[in-house]
């Protein structure tokens, strides 16, 4: 039994928000003065110690996660055999193929002992790189190979290092999101920050390395801030292109490193779906998002020798359905609120009847029924009957497909995330259904008080999807605890957002008739202050104990089990026959 024991040894900017645009100073001779010059440096400076925060942060996250690691584990002092002990179930499995890839004479005698595998599954002979997403451990160990590092760094720490560098990537990708979000660092500093101080319900890293979701998640939230930053008004041609690509790689990247991405996207697709109805975000790049996740999948597809699971996805199907939908509906956003209400109902049941039509074609054409289990978990999951399905009933009895703790609330709370991220998810979605009945109306034709007009500024295309999006996550989280990981680090920067943003406290202030522009700007910096005031003076004393406490892996049996396999596999193969009956060490062990 596996014990551990104490060790015995650009635009989003502050100044782009104070900086007055249209200001000019005018001098007694007529002459006006522009602060462009000015304002430009300073510009150029917030932008400047933003970024600094940004990577720093990042970099501390990275080293944090790796000392916990180490700490926990003495993981510098144990032997080679307890080290791959410590990765548990599937996280050894994904491991061992980075291991035979270093091992292999070449990388295409590798390669070719991934593709014709016969040491996963018994007697029979698969192809790893169709059936897994294991291109992270192909590509780290090529690499691993090709530089000039083997002197210097063991494989294991080539690859530990690598996950937790990505954890770096991680946290930026969350501090540039709630950056672009609210217009100013702050934001992403207390978005950093909460992710940090949580680190119980936003990560797991530190001892399940080589999961899937720890590859793909810092994918996904670049992918995220790539599609904030496309949704702002104004960009220019050169960077909405530009920003199209950041969109296409991350989505690619996300999707090719874990097994679940299809059902994550597919979620996404549903935010822009249900916004794009809403006439909440610009028609043409909602669609440009539809084909790049489709034309993410089907790469990943052909590099995952024609994935028929891949081909069958919901996603396709429903993204598919709703470009075709749209040719058949080219009027759907005219007319008055009943007619529209009618089109828009009319339009989903469309979409639904021709994604379960397309994808039923599909999976009859390719006589495909591999993700079949996946239905019916979560048919006998939401109660719609009972299943004997042995992989369905599997995933029944895993808590970390149970729903998700009581338990986690009352730990974001203590940190103050979860009482704002309510407050702000609760003004939001308010001005969200303001904007989509004016938006329905005609907002030409229907008369608002002063608070409700606000909302078209406070409700950009950026900030209704990420509202979306986190409430979409939100319920895949409550249903699914595995799950929690994509929603609680979203949690710190719609929270974040929300309580650096001077739109939202502009609307707040109105609603109680408080509105002056220096009491935003109070509101907008001195609460995110006093927040991380709190947060440091509460938890920075435990992140301190936490990091100097040592302790040690400590599971001898394993140990000697797997040093006895391996002197079983070194004895003759015909001494094993001749004394056991049988050639295989498997069969001694049992």
């Amino acid at each position: 039994m596996t014990t551990i024991r104490q060790r015995k040894v650009g635009k989003g900017t502050e100044a782009a928000e104070d900086q007055p645009s249209e200001e000019k100073n005018v001098k007694p001779d007529g002459k006006i003065l522009s602060d462009h010059t000015g304002g430009k440096l300073w510009n150029i400076l917030s932008i400047t110690v933003g970024a600094f925060f940004a990577i720093s942060l990042g970099l501390l996250t990275s080293v944090y996660v790796a000392t916990l690691h180490e700490n926990d584990l003495w993981f510098s002092n144990i032997k080679e055999v307890e080290r791959e002990i410590s990765f548990r179930t599937e996280c050894g499995l994904y491991y061992s193929y980075y291991k035979q890839m270093i091992q292999a004479a070449s990388i295409q005698q590798g390669l070719h002992g991934l593709v014709y595998d016969n040491k996963t599954e018994s007697v029979r002979t698969i192809n790893i790189l169709e059936r897994m997403n294991v291109y992270q451990e192909v590509f780290l160990s090529i690499l691993y190979r090709i530089l000039p590092i083997q002197q210097y760094l063991e494989p294991v720490y080539f690859y530990i290092y690598t996950l937790f560098g990505l954890q770096a990537v991680y946290v930026i990708a969350l501090y540039v999101t709630s950056w672009l979000l609210s217009g100013t660092w702050l934001s992403g500093l207390l978005a950093a920050c909460w992710y940090i101080t949580n680190r119980i319900d936003t990560t797991r890293v530190e001892f399940t390395i080589p999961l899937r979701e720890n590859w793909a998640l810092p994918f996904f939230a670049v992918q995220i801030a790539a599609i904030t930053y496309l949704l702002r008004t104004h960009l220019q041609p050169v960077q909405e292109r530009l920003t199209l690509m950041a969109v296409f790689i991350a989505t690619f990247l996300f999707s090719l490193t874990w097994q679940f991405n299809q059902f994550m996207m597919l979620v996404q697709a549903l935010a822009l779906f249900i916004l794009d109805c809403f006439d909440m975000l610009p028609t043409g790049k909602v669609t440009w998002l539809y084909i790049i996740q489709i034309s993410g999948l089907l790469l990943v597809c052909v590099l995952q020798f024609f994935n028929s699971m891949i081909l069958g996805s919901l996603l396709i199907s429903f993204n598919a359905s709703v470009l075709i939908a749209r040719t058949i509906q080219k009027n759907l956003k005219r007319g008055s609120l009943l007619n529209r209400l009618g089109k828009i109902i009319f339009h989903v049941l469309l979409v639904l009847c021709l994604t379960l039509l397309i994808n039923k074609f599909i999976k009859k054409i390719l006589n495909l029924e591999s993700d079949e289990h996946i239905f019916k978990f979560l048919k006998a999951k939401f109660g719609f009957g009972a299943t004997r399905d042995f992989d369905a009933n599997l995933y029944l009895c895993e808590e970390a497909f149970g729903l998700l703790p009581l338990n986690t609330f009352s730990r974001l709370s203590d940190t103050l995330l979860f009482y704002i991220y309510i407050f702000v998810l609760l003004l939001m979605a308010v001005t969200a259904v303001v904007v989509a009945f004016r938006n329905l109306s005609g907002s030409n034709e229907v008369q608002f008080v002063e608070a409700v007009e606000e909302c078209t500024i406070t409700l950009k295309p950026d900030a209704a999807y990420n509202l979306i999006h986190t409430i979409l996550f939100g319920c895949l989280a409550l249903s699914t605890m595995r799950m929690k990981y994509l929603w609680t680090s979203h949690m710190c920067v719609f929270a974040s957002f929300g309580l650096c943003s001077a739109e939202v406290w502009k609307l707040i202030l109105k609603c109680v008739h408080l509105y002056t522009s220096r009491r935003t700007h109070v509101m907008k910096y001195s609460l995110p202050i006093i927040t991380l005031l709190y947060i440091s003076y509460k938890f920075w004393p435990g992140i301190m104990d936490e990091l100097s406490e040592l302790r040690e892996f400590y599971d001898p049996d394993t140990v000697e089990l797997m040093n006895w396999i391996k002197f079983i596999r070194s004895m003759p193969r015909g001494l094993l026959k001749m004394c056991t009956g049988s050639c295989s060490p498997l069969a001694q062990t049992t």
